[in-house]
Formats: structure tokens, C-alpha cells, sequence
């Protein structure tokens, strides 16, 4: 094996056969009444990961979250921490300790008596509590304001004061509800960078929920994507991104442009679809999955699309032609939304590279959009 490959298995864990998860959730399932929250559920989670549980609410996420705290037992199934069944173990005597959504901070105590509350009831000298009070604000560079009550920080010092009390005691798996969602959208981007160095350096496990498409792919070393109560597609932020396997994904991390199609022909790495959406064919690279007349989705990210006033020179690359319909500037980038003569609006992103008082390509301009066939994925369901 070469180096690099070994580099990837070191570094993703889940590659390896020979590895052994340190969280296993095996068929576990949570019905309130008759509704299903989580429905068998099967989940390897490896020693040192940044994993995000993410999906629209009501799919089952925090409830999947609170039967690994042991808030909340399993109806059906077991749930395994470095091999010992904790399905029955009750929330005090797991090795995991859970930052909650509210952070739950006491406000008639300093930081260091918030930090040092799980000490408390440990049978450790006064001095040593101390210095673990200690070494956990400075691992949150909160040190200089231990006295200060919680009313007297900012959202994300409160944030720190949190993560540092659930870590004082190094549980085995740190469990995260929504861990940004308090925080402006700045300060969330930043904290982000911050939660990564922090569990970089402390090497403990991290199970976050989010329901902030762009917070999970920031923080996490992979992702379950969750609907109705079930995972339908696990892997890392790029794979889900760049090869989601089903519609639901596509459309739900980020922002895809679907188009429903029959496949007319299939040759060696292309594929053509025959699409009434856009009235001609499609053409995708992908190969062996699919057969002719089969019916599929072609999931298109807008940032792979070509923007121009002028047809594309290249017969071999896909091509739409439509007006601007609608358009937002953003800054850094401008989206639009282009209506091709079939009636279909197409999203579009256009990175703004250059500093320019007025957009190249405005409102109700006439425009040609195009893409390679890489730059397209095909969807079965």
C-alpha cells in the first residue's frame, strides 16, 4: 500500500476493516405511542471523531442524542462504548458527559465554581480540583475571567464555560446539542475553529446534533444525514456533498438542482438522459449502476454551472439557455436564478472575483449555462 493510502486509513478509521469502533448503535429504535423517533438505527462512531447527526426537525437526531446520554431508553436495540452495552447503564455512571443547547450554566456561581461543579462530589484534594479548574479555562483561554458570573460574558464565553465543565472530568464521549446555535453568525464561524483546536488537543470523542448544514461540514469527520427516524447516508462532508445517494440528500446539504429524466443511452463512463425538463439531453459521467430507459435524477450543484452571455465553444459540454429571473448579491458571490426556455428555474452561484460596481450579468439578461458531465450526479431515488 502506498503512502498515501496509509495516511487515509490512519487518518479515517472507518476505512479500515481492522479498526474497532468505540461507539457502536446496533438496530436501536425509540417509539413514543405509535410514532417511530428512531427506527433501527445502526451506527459506528471511531475514538476521536468530530461526528454530526444532521436532518430536518422531528427526525429523530436529539432523541438519538439523548439515548446515547441515557436520558432516553431504547425501545429496541443496544448501544455499545468500547464494549460494554450501556443500553441499561444510567446516565451517571456512563463514560460521556453532554454540553446541552441552553449551555445550563448556573448564574448565582462564578465560571470556576460552573467548571469545577462535576469535581465536586470526587474525592480529590481541594488543590488538585484547583488545578483542574485551571488547566480546563485555559484550554478555553477563559483563565482571566474565572470570577466573572455568567451574566457578565458574551454568548460565546458562555459557550467555552460549558465545553470547559462537560471536559473537566475527560469523559470518554463528549456529547454536543446545537453547540452554535446561541451564537451570531460571525462568532459562529469563528467558535467553529475554536471547537476543532479544543478536541483536536483533548483527543475525546465528539457526537454533535445540528440542524446547520454549513456547521456539520465545517466541524465534522463525517456525517449522518437522518429522515423520519432513520440514517440515509453516512460518510464524510465531501462524499455527501459531491455524491449524495438519494434526492432527499442532495436537496437537503446544500443546494442541488434536480432534474427527472430516462436514461436513453449508456456508454463506456457517459450517460446520456433524456430530459423533458430541459427539453434535450443530459449528459453525466457515470458508469455501470444504471441501464437504458431506467428512470433517474440528474442533482446539480449551482456552483458547477458556467455563466455566460456568449454559447459555450465546446459541443461536448451541457447546455441550457434562459433569462435571469431573479438575483441576489451577496458579497463574495451572486446567486441566480436563471428561467430556461422549458419553464425550469435553474440556481446558479457566480463567484465575484473581481471588485466591480455592477454585475457583468444583470436582471433579465439573456444567458447560456453550461457543465461538464463530471459535474453532475445521477440519482436512482
Amino acid at each position: 500500500m502506498i503512502a498515501s493510502q496509509l495516511k487515509s486509513v490512519t487518518d479515517r478509521p472507518w476505512l479500515d476493516p481492522q479498526s474497532s469502533p468505540q461507539i457502536v448503535i446496533e438496530g436501536v429504535s425509540k417509539s413514543f405511542g405509535g410514532f417511530a423517533a428512531v427506527d433501527n438505527v445502526n451506527l459506528k462512531i471511531y475514538k476521536g471523531e468530530m461526528f454530526a447527526l444532521v436532518g430536518a426537525s422531528g427526525c429523530g437526531k436529539t432523541t438519538l442524542l439523548r439515548m446515547l446520554a441515557g436520558f432516553t431508553r431504547p425501545s429496541a436495540g443496544r448501544i455499545f462504548i468500547d464494549g460494554v452495552d450501556m443500553t441499561d447503564v444510567p446516565p451517571h455512571e456512563r463514560p460521556v458527559n453532554m454540553m446541552f443547547q441552553s449551555y445550563a450554566l448556573f448564574p448565582h456561581m462564578s465560571v470556576e465554581q460552573n467548571v469545577g461543579y462535576g469535581l465536586r462530589r470526587l474525592p480529590l484534594p481541594k488543590q488538585t480540583k484547583l488545578a483542574q479548574i485551571r488547566e480546563a479555562l485555559d484550554m478555553v483561554q477563559l483563565s482571566a475571567l474565572g470570577a466573572r458570573k455568567p451574566h457578565q460574558l458574551s454568548g460565546g464565553q458562555r459557550q467555552r464555560v460549558a465545553l470547559a465543565r462537560a471536559l473537566i472530568r475527560r469523559p470518554k464521549v463528549l456529547l454536543l446539542d446545537e453547540p452554535l446555535s446561541a451564537l451570531d453568525k460571525k462568532l459562529r464561524e469563528q467558535t467553529q475553529f475554536e471547537l476543532m483546536n479544543i478536541q483536536y488537543k483533548v483527543g475525546i470523542t465528539f457526537v454533535f446534533v445540528t440542524h446547520d448544514q454549513d456547521e456539520a461540514m465545517a466541524l465534522s469527520t463525517r456525517i449522518a444525514v437522518m429522515d423520519r427516524g432513520q440514517t440515509v447516508q453516512v460518510d464524510t462532508p465531501a462524499r455527501i456533498y459531491e455524491f449524495p445517494q438519494s434526492r432527499f440528500v442532495a436537496d437537503f446539504i446544500g443546494t442541488a438542482n434536480l432534474f427527472e429524466g430516462q436514461i436513453s443511452a449508456c456508454e463506456p463512463g457517459l450517460i446520456t438522459v433524456r430530459c423533458a425538463e430541459t427539453g434535450g439531453d443530459l449528459f453525466v459521467d457515470d458508469q455501470g449502476r444504471f441501464s437504458v430507459a431506467q428512470r433517474v435524477w440528474v442533482a446539480l450543484r449551482p456552483e458547477k454551472i458556467r455563466l455566460s452571455k456568449l454559447p459555450p465553444e465546446d459541443p461536448r459540454i451541457n447546455r441550457l439557455k434562459g433569462v435571469v429571473w431573479e438575483l441576489g448579491y451577496l458579497g463574495n458571490r451572486s446567486t441566480y436564478r436563471i428561467k430556461t426556455e422549458s419553464g425550469k428555474l435553474v440556481t446558479v452561484f457566480a463567484q465575484n472575483e473581481r471588485r466591480e460596481s455592477e454585475l457583468q450579468i444583470d436582471w433579465s439578461d439573456e444567458v447560456y449555462l453550461s457543465w461538464h458531465a463530471n459535474g453532475a450526479v445521477l440519482l436512482q431515488s
